[in-house]
C-alpha cells in the first residue's frame, strides 16, 4: 500500500484521488448500512443481499476490466525462487490487507449492527462477515491471476468489444428488472425472490448467513459459501503454480499490429482455433446470415401460437428456448464452412480438443449475450420474476447440449454448404439424407437433453417456486454434462477421421 505512493507524481495524484473518495464512500455505505436498524427485516435482508452480491461481483470482474496491474502477481517473487504453495498462501494471507478489503470490513461490520438489531445471532454475524471478506479476496486473487496470465499492454479494438459486450450482459438483465418493479411503499416480491436465489448464489451466500430466514436457509448459505471458498482456494493454488512453471512471450512478439482476435486470445492451438473461427463468424456473411435468422425465427415463431389462443404470458417464453436450441444447434456443420482451409488444423498435427472447443468460443460469446439480453425482457412480459431460474435451466440445457451434440455431428456427418464468397441462401445438391439426419438428431438431443428441465419448468409456471430452482439445477447439469461428453467425443472423432474429413473438404 505504501508502495502506491512512490513512482509518478501524476499516478500518485490519482491514486490519492481514488483512495479519499473510496473512504468517502465507505463512510457514507456504512452510516446508511446502520440505519438499517430501524427498518424492517425485509428490507435489511434485501438490501444486504443486493449490496454484498454486488460489491464481490465487483471484486470478481474488476481486475480484468478495469486490465489493473497486480502488485503482489506471483511472477514477481520468481526471482527468490519460491515454492508455488508457500508462496500461494503468504500472497493469499497479504490479500487480505489492501484498501477495497478494508472498506469491505468496514461495510460488513456496519451492517452486522443491522443484523444485530433484527435478532441475528453473534456468531451468525461474525461468520458471515469473515467469509463475506475472505470470498472477496479469493475472487480478487483467482480474477488478477487469470487476468495476469492473458494480459495485454494495450487494449485493442477486439477487446474493447468484449468488455462492451460484457457490460451489457451485467447491466441490461439487472435495469430490466429494476425497471419492472412497482414501488408501493414497500419491498417489491420480485426483489425479495431475487435477494432469496443471491443467497444461493456464490457472490452472495456468505451475506447470506446471518439474514436467512430460516436455520434451513442459513444452513444452506453457509454451504455454499463454504464450497465457493474451497473451490477458489484451489483454483488460486493451481494458478499460483501456473504462473511460476511458465514463461511469459516477449511483449514484442505479441503485440504487433493488426493480429485483430489473434491478439487477444492465449497463443495456444485453442486459441489460435478460437481467433480464427470468431473472425469468420464476424465477417464471412454465410455465418452472420444463420446468426442474424435465429433471433427472426424465433420471435416469428409466436406469431402462430397466439393465433391459436395461447395466452400471450405463456407465448412470450416460447422464443428464448427456441434461440437457444438454434444457437447450440448453429455449429454442428462448421468443418464444412472452413471448405480447403481445414488442412491447416489436420497438416499441423492439431489435437481434436483444442479443435472442438476453440470452434464453438464464437457462438458462445455471441450466443450468451442475446440469451441474457432476451431473457429479462421475456419475464418481463410474462409478468413472472420467479420462473427466471426455471427459464435460466432450460436455455442452458438446450444450448449446451446443442453444443456438445454439435461437436459430434460436425466431425461425424459433415455435409456440403455454400462455398466462400457465394451467396448463403444458394445451397448445393447434396446425395443422400446424412445433412438431414444429422440436424435432426442434433436438435432431438438437445430437446431430450432439456426435457426434464422443461418439465419442471412447467411446475414452476403453475407456481411451484422449488420447481423453479430445480430446474435451474437440473438444466445447467445435463447441459454442462453433454457438453463435457460432445466434446471428449468430437475430439477423438476428429482425430481417428482426419483423413475422411481431408477428403470431404477436397471434394466439396
Amino acid at each position: 500500500m505504501l508502495g502506491a505512493l512512490r513512482g509518478d507524481r501524476r499516478e500518485v495524484v490519482r491514486r490519492v484521488i481514488g483512495v479519499v473518495l473510496l473512504v468517502i464512500a465507505a463512510v457514507v455505505a456504512s452510516v446508511s448500512a446502520t440505519g438499517l436498524a430501524d427498518a424492517d427485516r425485509l428490507t435489511t435482508a434485501v438490501v444486504t443481499m443486493l449490496a454484498g452480491s454486488a460489491v464481490t461481483l465487483g471484486f470478481a470482474v474488476g481486475p480484468p476490466v478495469t486490465a489493473s496491474v497486480d502488485p503482489l502477481d506471483p511472477r514477481r517473487f520468481a526471482v527468490v525462487g519460491p515454492e508455488p504453495r508457500p508462496l500461494a498462501g503468504a500472497l493469499l494471507l497479504a490479500g487480505f490487507l489492501s484498501v477495497p478489503v478494508l472498506v469491505v470490513l468496514v461495510l460488513a461490520v456496519s451492517l452486522a449492527v443491522a443484523w444485530g438489531a433484527h435478532g441475528a445471532s453473534a456468531l451468525a454475524s461474525v461468520v458471515s462477515v469473515v467469509l463475506a471478506s475472505a470470498t472477496c479476496v479469493l475472487f480478487a486473487r483467482v480474477s488478477m491471476a487469470l487476468g495476469a496470465l492473458v494480459q495485454r499492454t494495450r487494449q485493442s479494438r477486439e477487446l474493447l468489444g468484449v468488455y462492451f459486450v460484457a457490460v451489457l450482459v451485467a447491466v441490461v438483465p439487472v435495469a430490466v428488472f429494476l425497471g419492472s418493479l412497482e414501488w408501493r411503499g414497500a419491498v417489491p416480491s420480485q426483489l425479495a425472490s431475487a435477494a432469496e436465489i443471491l443467497a444461493w448464489t456464490p457472490i452472495g451466500a456468505a451475506w447470506g448467513i446471518a439474514v436467512a430466514p430460516s436455520v434451513g436457509a442459513a444452513i444452506g448459505s453457509l454451504v455454499v459459501a463454504l464450497a465457493t471458498i474451497a473451490g477458489l482456494t484451489v483454483a488460486w493454488y493451481a494458478l499460483v503454480d501456473t504462473l511460476l512453471t511458465t514463461t511469459r512471450r516477449p511483449v514484442a512478439a505479441r503485440e504487433r499490429g493488426g493480429l485483430g482476435w489473434f491478439a487477444i486470445f492465449p497463443g495456444t492451438p485453442g486459441g489460435a482455433v478460437a481467433a480464427r473461427s470468431l473472425s469468420y463468424w464476424l465477417r464471412d456473411r454465410r455465418y452472420i446470415v444463420n446468426v442474424v435468422v435465429v433471433p427472426i425465427a424465433a420471435v416469428v415463431s409466436t406469431v402462430p401460437l397466439l393465433v391459436a389462443g395461447v395466452p400471450f404470458e405463456l407465448a412470450v417464453l416460447l422464443p428464448v428456448p427456441i434461440m437457444a436450441l438454434f444457437f447450440g444447434w448453429l455449429p454442428h456443420n462448421d468443418l464444412a464452412y472452413d471448405s480447403t482451409a481445414l488442412w491447416m488444423h489436420i497438416a499441423s498435427g492439431m489435437r481434436g480438443a483444442p479443435d472442438r472447443i476453440g470452434r464453438l468460443v464464437p457462438v458462445l460469446l455471441i450466443g450468451i449475450p442475446v440469451l441474457a439480453i432476451s431473457l429479462p425482457l421475456a419475464i418481463v412480459a410474462h409478468g413472472r420474476w420467479a420462473i427466471l431460474p426455471a427459464m435460466v435451466g432450460v436455455c442452458a440445457a438446450l444450448f449446451l447440449a446443442g453444443l456438445g451434440l454439435s461437436s459430434v455431428s460436425s466431425v461425424l456427418a459433415p455435409y456440403a454448404v455454400s462455398r466462400p464468397g457465394d451467396s448463403p441462401f444458394q445451397q448445393p445438391q447434396r446425395t443422400g439424407s446424412g445433412g438431414v439426419m444429422a440436424q435432426g438428431l442434433v436438435m432431438a438431443g438437445a430437446l431430450l437433453a432439456a426435457l426434464p428441465a422443461i418439465w419442471l419448468t412447467w411446475g414452476a409456471i403453475d407456481g411451484d417456486a422449488i420447481d423453479a430452482v430445480l430446474a435451474l439445477s437440473v438444466g445447467v447439469g445435463a447441459g454442462v454434462i453433454v457438453l463435457v461428453v460432445g466434446v471428449a467425443i468430437g475430439a477423438a472423432l476428429f482425430e481417428r477421421r482426419a483423413t475422411q474429413l481431408m477428403e470431404f473438404a477436397e471434394a466439396t
